[in-house]
C-alpha cells in the first residue's frame, strides 16, 4: 500500500469530480439528453481504449463470459448502469439549469443514505453515532422542505441513485475500467438509438453545432474516466475512511462554485439545513474513524 500514492489519486479525483460543473456549463447550449448519451457512447469508448493501453482487455472479456454465464449478475449490473444514467442525466440538467447548490447537497446526503440501505438491505448494523448522525441529516432536509414547502428533488434524486447504484455494484464488483465499460455497453444501445433519432429530426448536437461542441461532448468521455482511473489507485492504497473523508472535498467546491461563480441564492433556510447536515457528516465521520481504530486495534 503506497499512502502518497493513493493520497495523491484520491485528491485528484475529488477535485476532478468538485470541477465538473465547470465543465457541464460548457455545454449548457445542448440538450441534456443529448449529452448523456453521448458521455454514455464516448464513455464506452475510452475506456476500451484505456483498457487496450492498459492490457486489461483480456481480463474484460473473461468478465464479459462470467455475466453472460451468469444472467442474475447482469441484470444488477444493467439496473445499475439505469441508476448511474439517471445521476448523471440530474447532474447535467441542474448544472445547466442554474441549480449547482442542489447537486452539492445531494452529495452531501449521499454516504448517509448509502448507510441507510445498506441496513435495509443488507441488514448491517449503525454504530450510535451514525444513528445520530443520519436523524440529524434527516432534520436537516425536513427543515428546508418546510421552508420551500416542496422536496428537494435535484439533491434527492442524485443522492438516490448514486447510493442505488452503490448498492447494486456491491453485489457486482469489478475493477474501475472494467465497470464503466459494462455499464456504458449496457446502455449503450438506448443512448446510440436516442442519438440516431435526434439525428434523423436534425436535432442532434454531434457533428450539428460547431466543432468545439463536438469537442467537448467527445472529451465528456475522457472526464468520466480519468476520475474513476485515478479513484481505483486511490482506493487501493488507502483505508476506506480517508476516502471517506477526501469524499466532502466535491460537494464542498461545488457549494463554492454555485455561490461564488454561478450568484445562487443561499438563504437563511438553506443556511440552517446545510449546518445541520454538516454537523451530522462531522458526527458520522468522526464515529466511521472510530470504528476503524478499533478494528485495527482487535487485528493488531
Amino acid at each position: 500500500m503506497n499512502a502518497k500514492l493513493g493520497f495523491t489519486n484520491g485528491i485528484a479525483t475529488y477535485v476532478m469530480w468538485g470541477l465538473f460543473p465547470l465543465f457541464w456549463t460548457l455545454l449548457a447550449h445542448v440538450n441534456s439528453f443529448d449529452i448523456l448519451a453521448n458521455r454514455i457512447v464516448w464513455s464506452f469508448v475510452f475506456s476500451v481504449v484505456a483498457m487496450i493501453v492498459l492490457n486489461k482487455w483480456h481480463r474484460f472479456t473473461d468478465v464479459v463470459r462470467q455475466l453472460i454465464e451468469s444472467p442474475k449478475k447482469a441484470i444488477i449490473l444493467f439496473f445499475a448502469s439505469v441508476c448511474i444514467s439517471v445521476n448523471w442525466f440530474m447532474y447535467i440538467w441542474a448544472v445547466a439549469n442554474h441549480h449547482v447548490i442542489d447537486t452539492s447537497l445531494g452529495y452531501y446526503i449521499n454516504p448517509l443514505l448509502s448507510i441507510v440501505f445498506g441496513v435495509i438491505i443488507y441488514k448491517e448494523t449503525l454504530l450510535r453515532g451514525q444513528k445520530i448522525a443520519i436523524t440529524i441529516a434527516a432534520i436537516g432536509v425536513a427543515i428546508m422542505i418546510v421552508s420551500y414547502g416542496e422536496i428537494p428533488f435535484i439533491a434527492l434524486t442524485l443522492a438516490v441513485s448514486f447510493a442505488l447504484y452503490g448498492v447494486m455494484k456491491k453485489q457486482v464488483q469489478l475493477e474501475a475500467l472494467h465497470s464503466v465499460a459494462l455499464e456504458t455497453l449496457l446502455i449503450l444501445p438506448i443512448a446510440l438509438g436516442y442519438m440516431v433519432y435526434q439525428w434523423q429530426q436534425g436535432q442532434a448536437a454531434f457533428l450539428h453545432i460547431h466543432w468545439t461542441t463536438d469537442v467537448l461532448l467527445i472529451v465528456s468521455g475522457l472526464v468520466t474516466i480519468i476520475p474513476l482511473v485515478c479513484f481505483a489507485v486511490a482506493a487501493k492504497n488507502l483505508p476506506l475512511y480517508v476516502l471517506g473523508f477526501l469524499q466532502y472535498m466535491t460537494p464542498t467546491m461545488t457549494l463554492l462554485f454555485g455561490l461564488f461563480l454561478y450568484g445562487e441564492t443561499f438563504s437563511q433556510a438553506d443556511i440552517i439545513g446545510f449546518s445541520f447536515i454538516w454537523l451530522s457528516l462531522f458526527i458520522f465521520s468522526v464515529a466511521t474513524y472510530r470504528q476503524h481504530r478499533r478494528m485495527n486495534k482487535v487485528a493488531s
